[in-house]
């Protein structure tokens, strides 16, 4: 099953759970900003940002069925689907993009270079990115996941597993999203743990970046 078509089956019901500190991210987000959600699944996030005060908000997944779901939940919000981790904006355009839990599910570092490298083009200078994302894990449970993966995908970096439903997932390194994100200055950086979809605890990253 390819992301989007596990992604497509799992929208009607799916959860998502990671957090940010929302009271953090207002020191940096002013409530007139254009704010663009990538890889918003059902609008969660953009609803939240709405409740706050936010009125400038769009969202974007690659999801048609994720989409559909948050026009339901929230008729106001602005959503559309993307593909290719291209981003339909003009350049210097936003003011603030989150990236919520989505590098997790691009497996290729050329991916994930591709999407950061648009998220730059689209954020004006002095714009914000807003990240959090899953570090790889050290239990044994997590450990036989990514070894197991790696064993049958050997061209791909390691920390990839898939999750019991289905969803191929990816852990990382601090290295390499330190490097993935060295673009921005780095504002905000936090080491948590997040409750997964699926119920499970992971390592994990806050991050908040400048564009330079």
């Amino acid at each position: 099953m390819s992301n989007k078509a596990y992604w497509d089956s799992v929208a009607p019901t799916k959860k998502f759970t990671t957090t940010f500190d929302y009271d953090l991210i207002g020191r940096y987000l002013q409530k007139n900003f254009s704010i663009l959600d990538i890889g918003c699944g059902y609008g969660r996030t953009l609803s939240e940002l709405k409740k706050l005060g936010y009125t400038d908000l769009s969202g974007l997944d690659l999801s048609d069925a994720m989409i559909e779901r948050g026009k339901k939940v929230d008729p106001t919000l602005n959503l559309g689907v993307m593909s290719n981790n291209q981003v339909n904006f003009k350049d210097n355009s936003v003011d603030a993009i989150f990236l919520l839990a989505v590098l997790t599910c691009i497996e290729k570092n050329s991916d994930q270079e591709i999407l950061i490298k648009e998220i730059r083009r689209v954020l004006r200078p002095g714009g914000v990115l807003i990240v959090n994302d899953f570090l790889l894990n050290d239990d044994e449970r997590n450990k036989k996941r990514y070894e197991n993966f790696k064993k049958q995908h050997e061209a791909l970096p390691y920390g990839i597993f898939m999750t019991d439903d289905g969803a191929v997932c990816r852990h990382h390194s601090e290295e390499h999203l330190k490097n993935l994100l060295a673009g921005f200055e780095t504002a905000n950086y936090s080491l948590t743990t997040f409750k997964t979809m699926n119920g499970h605890i992971s390592k994990g990253i806050n991050y908040i970046g400048i564009n330079e």
